[in-house]
């Protein structure tokens, strides 16, 4: 029982975690925000935990049945997901430095970071399309006479940890730039900034070509 338990566990939390990546997620959070207090970061890692674990357990659970009912494939998921994802990519890397930045008034700033938790911080910054994709692919591989309590716990306990992960690389992502200066953050940020760009490109590639692959099959 408590092999099955870690296995279900490993099953989830392994394939996951590199494809959210929490600790270049918060710094492109961070350089998404600018100007959020420390108490703002606190609260935004809190929605963007919380989102998550909901987007990941429907994606495990019903995923892809819902791609089912509105007829979408997973290669169309990858193409949309992958242009909203190279635009955000696109958009951060255009963004203005903290010298140049417009700072972001006090009176609006606690509303205008909880109308961007979920989109786009959330999905598909966080939860883009590759975990979404994988974990509708991990839940279709379920066992066939369902899930016992032992499969049930490990899959809560995994998003759990993921989502644990992702609240706190949000949380303290202003100690991590503190922790590499300003010329640093800087550089690490532009630098996520365009690798969120080329993956967003690459998966509408992927997209692309698996629905050119299914025009040539028919």
């Amino acid at each position: 029982m408590i092999h099955e338990f870690f296995k279900s566990v490993l099953l989830i939390v392994t394939p996951l975690f590199p494809i959210i990546n929490p600790p270049a997620v918060a710094l492109i959070i961070l350089g998404m925000v600018r100007g959020a207090s420390d108490a703002d970061l606190a609260d935004l890692a809190r929605r963007i935990a919380i989102n998550g674990f909901v987007i990941l357990l429907v994606s495990l659970s019903v995923g892809a049945y819902v791609l089912s009912f509105f007829g979408i494939s997973e290669a169309v998921l990858r193409v949309g997901g992958g242009l909203v994802i190279a635009m955000a990519g696109w958009g951060l890397l255009q963004s203005p430095s903290d010298e140049s930045a417009a700072p972001i008034e006090d009176a609006g700033r606690a509303a205008s970071l909880r109308a961007r938790a979920f989109y786009p911080l959330t999905l598909p910054i966080t939860v883009g399309p590759g975990s979404i994709a994988v974990a509708i692919a991990l839940g279709t591989g379920t066992p066939h006479e369902g899930l016992s309590p032992v499969h049930l716990a490990g899959v809560v306990v995994a998003l759990l940890l993921l989502c644990g992960c992702i609240f706190l690389c949000v949380r303290f992502a202003g100690r991590l730039a503190k922790l590499l200066g300003k010329t640093g953050t800087q550089i690490a940020m532009r630098l996520f900034a365009f690798v969120l760009f080329c993956i967003g490109l690459q998966l509408a590639w992927i997209g692309i070509s698996g629905l050119v692959g299914t025009l040539h099959l028919h």
